[in-house]
């Protein structure tokens, strides 16, 4: 019987021994008290506590967390009430501000970022709204950081996550959109109109140009022919003349050389014109000079014979 209680003793000394062992995870830290006063925080690694007047009061997750709010309704500067729903990404920077600075830190979040949301909206017209949300989530993340500071909490980033105006503004939004969109294709369509005209005179302008360049070139190609035509006509007659100059000057030097007087050329004459005279001409007109020439010759023939 004996050794049957103490066996109970040494298991129970044993259980007691291994519940004063904690082990703390990677990131974790544990906030423990001594007689219901905070005695310290314990970090990663092998722990042993006093039992019975040591206790662990808060394991404390040191990951970045996330917390996803339901929407909340707000209203903006010009009086449309509309729906935002939140993000917060937050990180517990110290363990024993996170457990003794608010009774639940989730939920004072959640008010506190509702709260800012509406101090921030209310400052903007729903246009605004729409298009600021980057601005609308650094002014959140800056005064949720600087709130919840005192509880141990760091906010590193806040999204708006859907913002949902009432079913009359989206109406009148996409009603808005629609137009714009058909302003838009008619403003592409006139102006692709715009740019077609403009290519088919730039094009019409070009062709206009090139043919008027064609038809100068072949007008200076015909006059560069007529020209070369000319020259060549200039030159045959030029060389014609030449010929004919250098004819009379070869006769003039023959003449010049066999040693004939005024007569002989003038008995060439009459023989020339006796030719002519054997031809069908009715009419022949003779030189004075011939036709004395020809009375000599008759005298002549008269006293020889």
């Amino acid at each position: 019987m004996f050794g049957i209680i103490l066996l109970i003793i040494v298991l129970l000394i044993i259980m007691l021994v291994a519940s004063c062992i904690k082990i703390v995870p990677q990131a974790q830290a544990y906030v423990v008290e001594r007689l219901g006063a905070y005695q310290g925080t314990w970090g990663v690694g092998l722990h042993f506590k006093v039992p019975v007047i040591d206790k662990v009061a808060k394991r404390v997750l040191l990951k970045e967390q996330v917390a996803d709010f339901p929407p909340q309704p707000v209203i903006t500067k010009d009086n449309v009430t509309m729906r935002i729903d939140t993000v917060v990404f937050f990180q517990i920077t110290d363990p024993k501000l996170f457990t003794y600075g608010v009774e639940n830190p989730i939920m004072a979040i959640e008010n506190l970022t509702a709260t800012t949301l509406r101090n921030i909206i209310g400052d903007l017209e729903l246009d605004e709204t729409l298009t600021s949300r980057e601005t609308i989530n650094a002014k959140m993340r800056s005064s949720l950081d600087i709130a919840t500071d005192p509880w141990g909490i760091k906010v590193n980033r806040v999204e708006l996550k859907n913002i949902i105006p009432p079913a009359a503004i989206q109406d009148a939004m996409e009603k808005q959109m629609k137009a714009e969109r058909e302003r838009r294709e008619a403003i592409l369509r006139a102006e692709g109109e715009r740019e077609s005209t403009i290519l088919v005179a730039e094009g019409k302008k070009k062709s206009a140009i090139l043919e008027a360049e064609a038809e100068k070139q072949s007008a200076i190609l015909r006059a560069e022919a007529q020209k070369e035509k000319m020259i060549r006509e200039a030159e045959g007659e030029a060389e014609a003349i030449m010929k004919v100059q250098k004819a009379t000057a070869d006769g003039l030097k023959f003449i010049k050389e066999v040693g004939m007087d005024e007569t002989v050329l003038k008995l060439k004459s009459l023989e020339a014109f006796e030719k002519a005279a054997d031809g069908k001409a009715t009419k022949i007109i003779i030189p004075s000079e011939i036709q004395n020439m020809a009375g000599v010759l008759a005298s002549a023939k008269e006293l020889l014979g």
